[in-house]
């Protein structure tokens, strides 16, 4: 289940490690040799613009739970509105130098596979093969009665069909704030009219994770397999506040891997890491990528 941890809050701003290649250098001497598995979270791609939700400095946020998005049509309008003008910023962004680092590594073949919370694909357009998404992907929706699928971009022609000109209403009141999950910041949605689903009127919902609903039992076996397959865990960009990223962790140290996190600020599975690095990502990812290239003795600290 996709719960917050309560008893742990969001470490406040903190200052950068001053010495990005040391950090990389250690964290390559102790990946060294070893495939590795990637989990990566939200700080992987707040750099492509998509924001998150515990990052120190980000706004609080209160992502909608999975009993309000069921509980009525109220709640379900209000999604589908503010999701209609938030998708598309995710749908827009590219990948930045962090996923493309992560992709790198995988060819050179470091990387087994990564794990990743994210929904907004970023990965997948950076060329990064296999990618389980833990939490869905936004690309898809799905029927909650028939379950039938189709894409988001389809459910976009549709939405756009049933309230012409909605976006561009909204967008005329002023400049948009964009939330995590394909959002946006949205009070008034009475006007908006929803579509279900073509097949047989049932309920479409976002190929996505909610707060309070469980990742599925054939998408958390696979994780796990993936961490067993690994001889190391690397963490990049998650707070791991949230359980179903966490147990991913725990699982690998207990069965004695080295486990790497990278992460501005404090994380709950810190207690577990042989290396924690406090940075952003898109720094530190990249020259774990030199390091690799610069290898050239069976006795050196680069990553393969």
């Amino acid at each position: 289940m996709r719960t917050r941890v309560n008893a742990w809050t969001p470490a406040p701003p903190t200052e950068a490690d001053p010495d990005p290649h040391a950090s990389a250098q250690h964290a390559a001497q102790v990946l060294a040799g070893r495939r590795t598995v990637v989990l990566t979270g939200a700080g992987i791609s707040t750099p492509s613009g998509i924001p998150d939700y515990r990052s120190p400095g980000s706004p609080p946020r209160n992502p909608m739970t999975i009993d309000q998005f069921l509980s009525s049509a109220d709640f379900r309008r209000r999604y589908w509105a503010r999701n209609h003008l938030g998708w598309r910023h995710m749908d827009a962004a590219a990948p930045n130098p962090a996923h493309h680092a992560v992709t790198a590594l995988q060819r050179a073949g470091t990387v087994s596979g990564v794990i990743t919370q994210n929904v907004d694909m970023l990965h997948l357009k950076a060329g990064t093969q296999p990618v389980l998404d833990l939490h869905g992907s936004y690309g898809r929706v799905t029927c909650l009665s028939c379950g039938r699928t189709q894409s988001r971009h389809r459910l976009a022609q549709l939405l756009e069909s049933a309230n012409p000109g909605f976006a561009d209403q909204v967008r005329s009141r002023g400049v948009i704030e964009v939330a995590p999950d394909a959002d946006a910041a949205l009070d008034d949605t009475t006007g908006f009219t929803m579509v279900d689903c073509a097949d047989c009127g049932g309920i479409l919902k976002p190929d996505i994770v909610y707060f309070g609903e469980s990742v599925p039992r054939n998408v958390t076996r696979n994780a796990y397999a993936m961490v067993d397959d690994a001889d190391a865990m690397l963490v990049a960009g998650s707070s791991l506040s949230v359980m179903s990223g966490l147990r991913f962790v725990r699982h690998a140290a207990q069965s004695g891997k080295a486990v790497v996190i990278l992460n501005r600020g404090d994380t709950r599975g810190d207690r577990f890491a042989t290396v924690k690095i406090d940075h952003r990502c898109e720094i530190v990812l990249p020259i774990l990528v030199e390091l690799s290239r610069t290898s050239t003795s069976p006795d050196s600290t680069a990553l393969v």
